[in-house]
């Protein structure tokens, strides 16, 4: 486009937005955060927020603006606004923001195996206290009457719990499944199967011989079977707005949940006063309520990752030891071996091979399609892709497979010397000895886009090729053309991940029921298994993974432990040029900003600092207190192992000495090293008392 045509393009695309912002008639959904619920006994949120809309809109009738109140856990509310409306209540006391209602996105029968967490006597339960922990899945809804949510050997729910079942027509909750609320209005029946699966995998009942179609065969289960389970729908099969998310929010800490595991993310990070899932585990986390969240599957660049608050623990995906191969036959005898799910058995039939990158349907018609670029055919008996940076099984709707690259040029060339190239596909196998665990390319990565100085995200943990608990109106590829329908099905994703971790929460909880949310988080990050770059680069490093690969066993005994409360994220929301005035209304109480607080300083599991310019040398502070939670009069000295670009840390005091249980010291670590613009510096802090190694990643990078 010419520079004179794409200035008129501007100009008429600028007046044709003024027009529409002028519009009275021309009004969308926004929500308006108004932080903490006032203590006020006389305040009432509803009367509170149909007022507002009176006093901007000038009708004293706004039912049909308003969308949602949020008056249980947190102020705010939701409704139609125009343009100049939303200006107006923006700027009215009380507002901490508003921001549109935008839509997030969704993001096993041997992943618990692979943690450690193995059926039968070996593994360690609390079952009283599982069997009075509450999750709650804010997702796509749930399928009831799967074996995984059975009630059998269930009493009846904790007496805490103040939820109720609303799930719709012909849905019915039980002594497993106690909770259910719609905010879609298509009821909490799960219609795509999204939500079943990350509900099963983190709290499932332990279910023999499930499969998808034989692929995975063996006992589906979550990680605490024994817990129950609550169900807040907020996507439907067209969005997963803010508004509903909020409201989810709102009434699950309410309720009485114990645990909230949310796999869904926004497109972009948000900051944190207008990020719907921020906002909301900022108050569930006051209340006592830890947040787990997908860290996304925008990877594998960096900065994609969504889930950037310090209040939430932020999970990226990675594999476990099985993974799903399906194997290619030609006609001359040779195999390949690719990644898919394949359920076909085509019974050793052999089919044409066609291979290009734009096909004409007649011209696949009954033959397999082989192709270098994602393509697909209606009419085609299934294709052949390669595979260059996937590394992970995808379902299909037909015959599939994703080659490695030295094995689809194998495949080319066999193609283009022989006349007739034919081949199969064979049903898929699972196999048992990748190397694992290593972060999935679709994984979001850091660095931290709102806040630099702090390490997103905070852990790993398995989320490929998971097979879990489906809805059986769901299409086990997602794609309309596949009438299949399932009891378990195989998925991959953070969405898959993070269920995972919200199951090991709950699990160190059974263990430790008054262990505060950061406490958990901190006895998570810090427990870890030590991970490296699966292939050089910036985003394949600690950006990728956070702390490691997560070890719920190691995480019930981490003897020391971080601790952060609510005030300690206000000073940290201060070092981020908050103002006074908005975080009082945040908090709920009156906040004095020091003006000195720096964000690297919050009491975190890692360390974290973004260091302007590059190729030179740095030298960084952090500051960190720990609580004893291991053995009283223990004795913990300092390791430091050096990674890329370190050059020296050092840790005053070096050793740390406690004389009971809950006491706290503190101590300095001052990180030297030189710059590197394509790889983060970084080292392990380890402090080790002979039986516990509590390790924190520390990471300084450039832009």
């Amino acid at each position: 486009m010419a520079k004179r045509d794409y200035f008129c393009f501007v100009v008429l695309f600028l007046s044709s937005v003024s027009a529409v912002i002028d519009d009275p008639q021309n009004k969308q959904v926004y929500v308006v955060y108004m932080g903490s619920l006032p203590s006020l006994l006389e305040y009432t949120p509803l009367s509170h927020h149909m007022s507002i809309l009176q006093e901007v809109t000038g009708d004293s009738s706004v039912e049909g603006r308003l969308v949602r109140s949020y008056k249980r856990s947190f102020n705010g509310f939701a409704a139609r606004l125009t343009e100049s409306e939303r200006i107006r209540v923006a700027e009215m006391e009380g507002v901490v923001s508003v921001f549109p209602n935008i839509n997030y996105k969704l993001q096993t029968t041997a992943s618990w195996d692979f943690l450690g967490l193995k059926e039968g006597k070996n593994t360690k339960r609390n079952l009283a206290i599982e069997s009075d922990t509450i999750i709650g899945f804010i997702d796509s809804g749930i399928w009831p009457e799967s074996e995984s949510f059975s009630d059998k050997g269930f009493g009846p729910p904790p007496k805490k719990w103040k939820g109720v079942c609303s799930g719709g027509k012909n849905f019915t909750c039980n002594n497993k499944l106690i909770g259910a609320r719609d905010y879609t209005s298509e009821g909490t029946r799960d219609l795509q199967g999204h939500g079943t699966h990350t509900a099963s995998t983190a709290a499932g009942n332990a279910v023999a011989d499930a499969s998808f179609f034989g692929i995975g065969n063996g006992t589906a289960r979550g990680g605490v079977p024994a817990s129950r389970i609550a169900a807040y729908k907020v996507c439907s099969e067209k969005d997963c707005t803010a508004a509903s998310l909020l409201s989810a929010f709102d009434d699950a800490i309410a309720d009485g949940v114990d645990l909230i595991s949310i796999s869904l993310a926004s497109e972009f990070p948000q900051k944190y006063y207008k990020d719907a899932i921020a906002i909301g585990a900022f108050h569930a986390n006051v209340k006592g309520i830890l947040t787990v969240n997908s860290a996304g599957n925008s990877g594998s660049f960096p900065s994609t990752t969504a889930s950037v608050a310090p209040w939430i623990l932020s999970v990226a995906a990675s594999n476990t030891n099985r993974g799903f191969f399906t194997k290619v036959v030609l006609g001359n005898g040779k195999t390949l071996v690719g990644r898919s799910v394949n359920s076909f058995d085509l019974k050793g039939k052999k089919y044409p091979l066609v291979y290009g990158d734009n096909f004409n349907e007649s011209l696949v018609q009954g033959k397999i399609l082989v192709s270098k670029f994602p393509t697909s055919s209606k009419v085609a008996v299934g294709s052949i892709l390669i595979d260059d940076y996937q590394h992970y099984a995808l379902l299909s709707s037909k015959p599939f497979s994703l080659l490695p690259p030295d094995d689809f040029d194998s495949l080319v060339s066999y193609i283009n010397s022989t006349r007739s190239p034919q081949g199969t596909f064979l049903k898929t196998e699972a196999f048992f000895n990748q190397t694992a665990p290593t972060v999935a390319s679709f994984s979001s990565r850091g660095p931290n886009f709102i806040a630099v100085d702090l390490l997103k995200p905070d852990i790993s943990a398995p989320g490929v090729e998971i097979l879990a608990a489906y809805s059986p109106l769901g299409s086990p590829s997602e794609e309309e053309s596949d009438k299949r329908r399932v009891k378990y099905s195989v998925m991959s994703g953070t969405s898959m991940s993070c269920p995972h971790v919200a199951g090991v929460a709950a699990y160190i909880r059974t263990f430790h029921p008054k262990w505060s949310p950061s406490v958990i988080q901190s006895a998570i990050m810090t427990t870890a298994w030590p991970m490296k770059p699966n292939r050089p680069g910036f985003a394949s490093t600690e950006f990728a993974y956070g702390a490691g690969h997560v070890d719920q066993i190691a995480a019930i005994n981490p003897g020391l432990v971080y601790e952060l409360d609510k005030a300690d994220h206000i000073a940290f929301l201060c070092g981020l040029n908050y103002t006074s005035k908005t975080l009082h209304l945040i908090a709920g109480e009156a906040v004095t900003c020091s003006g000195n607080t720096l964000p690297r300083n919050l009491n975190y599991p890692s360390m974290s600092a973004k260091i302007d310019g590059y190729n030179s040398s740095f030298t960084v502070t952090f500051k960190r207190t720990v609580t004893n939670l291991g053995t009283p009069n223990s004795t913990y000295k300092s390791k430091i192992v050096l990674n890329h670009g370190a050059k020296l840390v050092k840790v005053s005091p070096s050793v740390l000495s406690f004389k009971r249980v809950n006491e706290k010291q503190s101590f300095t670590v001052t990180f030297s090293g030189n710059l590197n613009l394509n790889l983060p510096t970084s080292a392990n802090l380890i402090w080790s008392d002979g039986t516990h190694n509590v390790r924190s990643v520390i990471v300084v990078y450039t832009t």
